[in-house]
């Protein structure tokens, strides 16, 4: 089983939501590990959440199951039930299909490690709970919940 080097994984600082909501993960950093070993049918990210930055914003997933386990630090899980501590060796899972809006938000004074754990489903629609906001694998992009397309981001 070949070794990955986890400093040399591919890492991204940010997000590719469309602003203004790309705004409370900006400070997020991902290492994409399984992306380095070579895995396809499912995910796996070391995520770096600084203090004051979120996951993602709430969502959710039709075809994909999501799995997250707190390395180090502590972060807060909202979702559909509220807000809930979760720290070192603590772990939360997410089933496919079932509507229940999450994000982990950083609100300590230190920065938190998570392994996230997601499934990759070509069909996947992620509908975000509290914005107006769905991707849909299938034609990919990111639109309002009606369809429409946000503008495309320009790289710079």
């Amino acid at each position: 089983m070949p070794k990955i080097d986890v400093t040399s994984a591919a890492a991204r600082k940010g997000s590719s939501y469309p602003p203004p909501y790309d705004a409370p993960c900006a400070e997020r950093g991902r290492r994409r590990l399984g992306d380095a070993g070579g895995l396809t049918q499912f995910g796996v990210n070391l995520l770096e959440l600084p203090p004051g930055a979120a996951s993602s914003q709430r969502h959710w997933h039709s075809e994909e199951d999501e799995f997250v386990y707190v390395v180090s630090g502590e972060v807060t899980l909202i979702d559909d039930d509220g807000e809930h501590p979760l720290r070192a060796g603590d772990c939360a899972a997410f089933p496919k299909g079932a509507p229940d809006g999450h994000q982990l938000v950083n609100r300590s004074g230190t920065t938190a490690v998570c392994l996230e754990v997601g499934a990759r489903s070509a069909g996947d629609v992620c509908t975000y709970s509290d914005i107006d906001m769905k991707v849909d694998k299938r034609i990919g992009g990111y639109t309002r919940k009606d369809g429409r397309p946000y503008p495309v981001r320009e790289s710079g």
